[in-house]
C-alpha cells in the first residue's frame, strides 16, 4: 500500500467500532458455553467472532499505509462522512422504517406492512403507485401464506 491512497473519512473510527463489536461478540460467544467442544452452542458464534477479528486485523493493517483524509477538523470530517454515507434518500427510507416499526404496535402487522411497502416502493421507484400497490399486495399475500401455512404462526 502506498501513501498516495487516501483514507476515507471515518475509516479509522469504523475500524475501532468494528473491533469493539468483535470483542463484544467474542466475549458473549465464549460466555454461552466456553469452548467445551466443536458442537457446543457457543462454537458457531465464537467462530464467527474469530473470523470477524481476523477481518478487523486485516482492515487495520491496510489503514497503516494510507494517507490521512482531506478534512479540516472533526466538524468537517463529520460533514463529509454524513454527506457520503447518509444521503437524503437513505435518511427518508430510514424514517419510513422507524415509523413502520412504531406503527406495528398500534396498527396490525398486515396494515402497517402494506402501507410501508407501498410508501417505500413509491418513494424508491419515483411514484409508480399502481405497481407499488400490486407489488405490496403480492408480497403481503406471500408473507401471509408463508407464516400461516408453512410456519403455523398467526401474525397480529
Amino acid at each position: 500500500m502506498n501513501k498516495t491512497e487516501k483514507m476515507l473519512v471515518g475509516e479509522r473510527t469504523f475500524c475501532a467500532m468494528l473491533l469493539a463489536l468483535t470483542l463484544a461478540i467474542l466475549y458473549l460467544a465464549y460466555d454461552i458455553s466456553g469452548f467445551s467442544s466443536v458442537n457446543s452452542p457457543g462454537a458457531f458464534p465464537l467462530g464467527v467472532g474469530l473470523i470477524m477479528l481476523l477481518s478487523v486485523i486485516k482492515i487495520g493493517c491496510e489503514l497503516i499505509g494510507k494517507a490521512k483524509p482531506d478534512s479540516h477538523g472533526w466538524l468537517d470530517s463529520a460533514r463529509q462522512f454524513a454527506h457520503e454515507h447518509f444521503p437524503r434518500r437513505t435518511l427518508i427510507f430510514l424514517g419510513l422504517a422507524v415509523i413502520y416499526l412504531a406503527a406495528i404496535q398500534w396498527a396490525s402487522f398486515y396494515v402497517s406492512t402494506f402501507v410501508f411497502l407501498v410508501l417505500s416502493i413509491v418513494y424508491l421507484r419515483n411514484g409508480r403507485v399502481a405497481g407499488a400497490v400490486l407489488a405490496a399486495a403480492v408480497l403481503l399475500a406471500v408473507i401471509y401464506l408463508l407464516f400461516t401455512l408453512a410456519f403455523s404462526v398467526y401474525l397480529p
